[in-house]
């Protein structure tokens, strides 16, 4: 980090406050509420090019983000990650379901503007090259976000220069450079400034390091955690990388065919999974002991078809515990409206299911599989 933070005079991208004043819900409120989020992208076909089908990319997704967490989000390619976190930018529109950003509703004529609402909340892509534009300097596509808001040429400039500082560029080397003419690490850290430049409370990261290599994923995740303290951000992590995951969630939400399958804090989820999906997942990670090698598979097949997901449990086709309630009856997520809660939409942790591995009370634990616990298939 090359940020000479204290021969810097005051300006409006110092340090936030604890209490910031844009605060309207009180430490309370949840930053985030997604309600029922639902995406199905139509399938077209025939002389009348009519809908024949739909892809249930996200399908009734709920979940909260407190204030000042990193709510990590995991799960196979395509289940909808993404396309969650485009809906939550509304650069996809939802086709139904209900966003509130500290209290207020987004997009409601009583409520938040879509246009205040994305200078709250900002998002950094997976693709560092394409997300940037070649004909500009690399100072000018930070800076333009701010001008469009309203900033003046100056105000603009000034904070796009602090900004590539404190991400640990040079604004007098880098800021008159073009995309092409950066490394791969470098033009992420541009990203992230130009994420940061219209002072978010918000920061979406949709695979934001998967495209590096270690040395400087390790950088960068460093950079990200001292811009979340510096700033006082909120960050929803998107990552297939579970040992990122853990190292930078307070939180983590596990998805699985446009559905939430598990949440809750990161030691919950990483010591005592419940969903065997999400066991299964953590269980395809590699030991760092030569001599605990994975003889099986945790999980095989490929997902089933968004297009006609199976009835109940989507996961039951790859659940070595599927049963016919499982069959008949889709589990529905516990209450995962507080921060410490760990839930998960499974038949064998709701009392009284039907499933004869069902715990007997709401606090209770299912058995834990032995061994590899997703071995099966279709």
């Amino acid at each position: 980090m090359t940020a000479t933070e204290g021969s810097r005079t005051a300006s409006p991208l110092s340090a936030v406050d604890r209490k910031d004043m844009r605060d309207r819900g009180g430490d309370a409120q949840p930053m985030l509420i997604a309600r029922e989020l639902k995406k199905h992208f139509p399938i077209t076909g025939g002389v009348l090019n009519r809908p024949v089908g739909h892809v249930r990319a996200v399908d009734g997704v709920s979940f909260t983000v407190m204030k000042g967490e990193t709510l990590g989000v995991v799960g196979e390619s395509g289940c909808g990650k993404s396309t969650l976190a485009r809906l939550l930018m509304h650069l996809i529109v939802p086709d139904s379901g209900e966003l509130i950003f500290d209290g207020d509703a987004v997009g409601e004529s009583d409520g938040l503007s879509v246009r205040d609402m994305r200078r709250l909340m900002q998002m950094v892509f997976q693709d560092s090259y394409s997300s940037l534009n070649p004909r500009m300097p690399i100072e000018d596509s930070i800076s333009y976000g701010k001008k469009v808001h309203g900033a003046s040429e100056a105000e603009a400039k000034d904070a796009a220069r602090e900004l590539l500082t404190k991400v640990g560029l040079d604004p007098n080397l880098f800021g008159p450079r073009y995309p092409h003419e950066l490394s791969g690490g470098q033009k992420q850290r541009v990203n992230i400034a130009r994420a940061l430049v219209l002072e978010p409370r918000v920061v979406i990261l949709d695979e934001a390091v998967s495209a590096l290599d270690k040395s400087v994923e390790a950088q960068v995740l460093n950079l990200l955690r001292y811009l979340k303290q510096h700033f006082n951000l909120t960050y929803v992590f998107i990552s297939h990388d579970l040992n990122v995951v853990q190292y930078v969630s307070d939180r983590v939400l596990v998805m699985y065919l446009g559905e939430v399958v598990e949440i809750g804090p990161v030691d919950e989820i990483y010591e005592r999974p419940k969903h065997p999906y999400t066991q299964a997942l953590l269980a395809s990670r590699l030991s760092m002991d030569p001599d605990d090698r994975i003889e099986e598979p945790p999980l095989v097949g490929d997902p089933p078809n968004p297009i006609n997901p199976p009835s109940g449990c989507r996961f039951r086709t790859r659940c070595k515990f599927a049963e016919k309630i499982c069959e008949v009856d889709n589990p529905v997520l516990g209450d995962w409206a507080t921060a410490d809660a760990h839930v998960t939409a499974c038949h064998m942790f709701v009392p009284r299911s039907g499933h004869s591995m069902a715990v007997s009370s709401a606090s209770g634990s299912a058995p834990a599989p032995s061994g590899t616990a997703m071995a099966g298939g279709d």
